[in-house]
């Protein structure tokens, strides 16, 4: 008799305050857990480590695998200035050490690809490869530090119309510290907004090298972070499509209202395609 494999268990994406909140209910099942404090630049440039210790004894009893979502807020890892990818390096460098402090195994970043180069790269001669070649100075270091720490680095969509363009990207590096991540209300933005294909597009996309995934609802039109069950995503679309791969990527419920999480995993699970 072929035995039913058992459903994925969702994980979630919160700061110290959610964490407490929700903290049995992550150790319950040891839940995937992302850690969402270190991403600004006051608190990576300040003392940031008596919050990660208290966050750390938080999570005593767990298990889990455990990342952080890493910095990203007024960069791209591709600027074309070079004193900016200066910046975005000691900012990866920075998140890097915040892994090592938590004993955090991923970090997300941010891709580099907007809804301009989507409709532009093709048309400038030696664009599209510019940005892989501009991403890969930014990361270099922090790839190779990455591959000695085992921290994967996993790139989310965020303006993204093309979904293969940031596989690729990840794929470029040929390491295994660098993967890709999905955001369902960001691919659902330029699906409603852009003209890009739908969620589950994206999952077949990233295949194997999907290592994570940023579960969240939306009207289409823009970036809500609501419940799934709230917006209009094809939810039964998606995680048929995440069957059909192997690569146990990290689900990770990201919604902007933490009180009402488990109302987002609730209606998951009541759809039966995950637990």
């Amino acid at each position: 008799m072929t035995q039913t494999p058992s459903l994925p268990v969702l994980g979630a994406a919160l700061p110290l305050d959610g964490l407490r909140q929700h903290r049995d209910w992550i150790l319950d099942k040891q839940r995937d857990l992302e850690i969402q404090d270190f991403f600004w630049a006051e608190v990576l440039n300040g003392d940031w480590r008596p919050l990660a210790e208290t966050i750390r004894k938080e999570l005593d009893g767990y298990k889990g695998r455990l990342g952080i979502h890493g910095p990203f807020w007024g960069f791209s890892i591709a600027s074309m200035d070079p004193d900016v990818r200066d910046v975005v390096r000691k900012r990866m460098a920075q998140g890097l050490d915040v892994c090592a402090a938590l004993g955090a195994t991923q970090m997300v970043i941010h891709s580099p690809y907007t809804t301009w180069d989507a409709n532009n790269l093709d048309s400038l001669p030696g664009a599209a490869a510019s940005v892989v070649e501009r991403t890969h100075d930014t990361l270099r270091e922090a790839v190779r530090r990455a591959e000695d720490m085992g921290v994967v680095l996993v790139i989310e969509n965020i303006e993204d119309k093309e979904p293969h363009q940031r596989v690729a990207l990840a794929r470029s590096f040929d390491s295994p510290a660098v993967r890709v991540s999905i955001d369902t209300g960001h691919a659902n933005y330029a699906y409603g907004s852009t003209g890009a294909p739908p969620v589950d597009f994206y999952v077949t996309a990233a295949g194997e090298m999907l290592n994570h995934v940023h579960l969240q609802d939306t009207d289409g039109h823009a970036d809500r972070h609501w419940n799934p069950g709230e917006g209009n995503i094809a939810w039964r679309a998606v995680f048929h499509a995440l069957q059909r791969i192997d690569s146990n990527p990290r689900l990770i419920l990201e919604v902007r209202n933490k009180e009402k999480l488990r109302a987002g995993a609730d209606y998951l699970i009541a759809l039966g395609v995950a637990q």
